[in-house]
């Protein structure tokens, strides 16, 4: 992981902000703080950070109004860390566009984590933007984008094209939490409406004929909001 990567952090609470600030530069991550939603759009646009780390509930915009503006713009990895702990706001803002969502209170080696996590995101993001490569590795898996073909552990894994369809949207979103509403209207363009029952039976079947081959866990499960591709 690239140390030297900067990170934005919005977030009116000042403990908090303090908390987070001192984590992260005591790992040698160059750090930039806001505490309003206007104050973050000046800085995004001014210092073009790599990493957002965002609090929903600013005191003069709400997080997801951030989230959706940015994404007009910037691919750049958004970390949400909020109080609201419901399902449907984790969703509102996935959906809008953020990369992961951390539940206040939490540990500090938790959001180090996540913030590995989208710190491989951008690299891959960089790696695919600076060149067209034509073929996805993540451990043993393969995705051969030219020829459709997926390998894992270079045997042929034969799926269906929905099956195929939603292994590329995860593999090209991977370290992202895609939601059950992003995956639908992405796969399927909304032709199933809310259906998250054949989704998962979909999923399953993805499963079983990448994961147990592979002997590893790829995909990972978010209940009750979507999947997530991790890094081996």
């Amino acid at each position: 992981m690239n140390s030297s990567l900067s990170v934005l952090i919005v977030e009116d609470d000042r403990p908090v902000r303090s908390l987070i600030s001192t984590a992260l530069q005591s790992r040698s991550y160059r750090i930039d703080t806001a505490a309003s939603g206007n104050e973050a759009l000046v800085r995004l646009t001014g210092s073009c950070p790599d990493i957002l780390i965002l609090d929903l509930g600013l005191p003069d915009m709400d997080g997801v109004d951030i989230i959706a503006k940015v994404r007009e713009w910037s691919q750049l990895p958004i970390i949400v860390v909020s109080a609201r702990s419901a399902d449907k706001d984790k969703i509102l803002s996935l959906d809008a566009g953020a990369d992961d969502y951390l539940t206040k209170p939490f540990s500090v080696d938790e959001l180090l984590a996540r913030i590995r996590v989208a710190a491989r995101r951008l690299q891959f993001l960089h790696e695919t933007s600076s060149s067209d490569i034509p073929v996805f590795n993540n451990g043993g898996l393969t995705i051969d984008y030219r020829s459709a073909c997926v390998t894992v552990d270079e045997k042929e894994v034969h799926l269906t094209p929905i099956e195929y369809k939603l292994l590329c949207l995860l593999a090209k979103n991977i370290g992202r939490v895609l939601t059950h509403n992003v995956i639908l209207k992405e796969v399927w363009n909304n032709t199933l409406g809310n259906d998250t029952q054949s989704l998962r039976v979909y999923m399953a079947s993805l499963r079983s004929k990448v994961e147990i081959p592979l002997g590893a866990k790829i995909i990972q499960t978010h209940i009750g909001i979507g999947y997530q591709m991790i890094r081996l």
